[in-house]
């Protein structure tokens, strides 16, 4: 069913993050479906005091809740609806492929390429050494594209 089709976006602090994340909407809206934001966090090394660690952590995650909370607001913008929002700490690959396992609403993995040099670290390993743990289709959008060009192809 076409309102169970979630688009889900990984957040990242790259440029095409906006790409990706403009396409996903402009898809779910289209087709009835929803996106997801997905955040992941660097984990924090061993600390001297536990104490140092654990506000790190929380740091990181406040930090990743701002960030979700202010694409929510474009993405209703785009879609009309609310996305869903994960956070999660750890290594970006195996927390995608850990959340595409979970939740089996996730339809479509978006990820836009990198506008230089190669198509990014996450698009080489999941379409890579760990494409065969995918379970959903991972849609790869040209990171360069503008506004215009993404409404014409969705």
């Amino acid at each position: 069913m076409p309102q169970d089709r979630v688009f889900l976006v990984v957040v990242d602090d790259s440029p095409e993050r906006a790409v990706a994340l403009r396409y996903a909407c402009l898809r779910a809206r289209k087709s009835g479906g929803r996106v997801a934001l997905m955040r992941i966090t660097e984990p924090v090394g061993l600390q001297e005091w536990a104490g140092v660690g654990a506000l790190m952590q929380e740091e990181r995650r406040q930090e990743a809740e701002q960030l979700l909370s202010a694409l929510a607001a474009q993405v209703q913008e785009l879609t009309g609806g609310l996305p869903l929002l994960i956070i999660r700490e750890g290594d970006a690959v195996e927390q995608i492929l850990e959340v595409l396992a979970e939740d089996p609403r996730i339809s479509i993995l978006v990820l836009a390429t990198a506008t230089e040099g190669g198509p990014g670290p996450l698009i080489s390993a999941l379409s890579g050494r760990h494409a065969g743990r995918l379970r959903c289709p991972m849609t790869i959008v040209p990171g360069g594209l503008d506004d215009a060009e993404l409404d014409r192809v969705t």
